[in-house]
């Protein structure tokens, strides 16, 4: 999923500041006593963002490993032509997983503070998905996580230079569309598994298939969530230059966090329908 914690709105909010008023000068000069300490709180920096990143990382592959192994080999099924199939089960923890990261990402839209605390447990909870799921795709397309991985640091690191060479300049234009893409494909994503759950799987049946459309698709969703990077790295520098809390180095760790996830699963289902082709 994208990362909708990190808005504009959320900036806005998060900027406000105190400070003291100048002290009056009119009727008597300043006391002076020598030189004196100046104080300032602990401010968001580029290098804390990093090393909050990490750490989720961290935590995010070690909870990978974990569905990895949870993970079994597909079980034979005798179909009624009598030829033989394989069914794949993912652990019902991988899906709790699942459900508990989107909730905690709601959470955190309103509860910004507490994501030193929250961004962790996301970590944890969706690195088991993360590596069960894999452990699927990996058991019917042998390498592909692999591929998928190093497509998703190349991806990550073009974006980067695009974004630190202003190639890509992230304008209020660029950013309302796409967040309105992101949103859109969201809503759409949340519909179609409703219609999955009533009308069976093969109801969005494009949606894994290896069509030119189905492919397509795939390709537009990556895209737009190689583009939500942008935001997530212009959230980031404007961050630090208005002086923004240290708190919100877990903060924009965690979107950040959101984005590449979505991004990796989307180049994972990509890659599939290229190899079903």
């Amino acid at each position: 999923m994208s990362n909708p914690v990190l808005n504009e709105r959320r900036l806005h909010a998060a900027g406000n500041t105190w400070a003291p008023p100048e002290p009056s000068t009119d009727h008597f000069p300043p006391v002076t006593d020598g030189q004196v300490s100046s104080w300032q709180s602990q401010v968001m920096t580029v290098n804390g963002v990093i090393s909050a990143t990490a750490t989720l990382f961290v935590l995010l592959l070690a909870s990978a490993a974990v569905g990895w192994i949870a993970t079994g080999e597909p079980t034979e099924v005798l179909s009624n032509d009598g030829s033989i199939g394989y069914s794949y089960s993912i652990p019902p923890l991988a899906w709790g997983g699942l459900i508990l990261g989107i909730g905690l990402t709601f959470l955190l839209m309103f509860k910004p503070h507490l994501a030193r605390f929250i961004a962790p447990i996301y970590a944890l909870a969706e690195g088991f998905f993360v590596g069960a799921i894999s452990r699927m795709y990996e058991t019917y397309y042998d390498g592909i996580v692999v591929q998928a991985a190093g497509a998703t640091i190349a991806v990550f690191a073009v974006m980067l230079v695009l974004y630190r060479t202003r190639i890509i300049k992230v304008t209020e234009r660029f950013r309302k569309i796409v967040v309105t893409a992101t949103i859109g494909v969201m809503l759409f994503y949340g519909v179609s598994m409703l219609i999955r759950l009533v009308a069976g799987a093969d109801s969005v049946s494009f949606l894994s298939s290896p069509s030119l459309l189905g492919i397509a698709f795939s390709v537009f969703v990556a895209g737009l969530a190689a583009f939500n990077l942008a935001l997530d790295f212009d959230f980031i520098e404007r961050g630090v230059k208005q002086g923004l809390d240290k708190k919100f180095e877990w903060y924009a760790a965690f979107g950040l966090l959101v984005t590449i996830i979505w991004l990796y699963l989307e180049i994972l289902r990509l890659l599939s329908k290229l190899r079903q082709r």
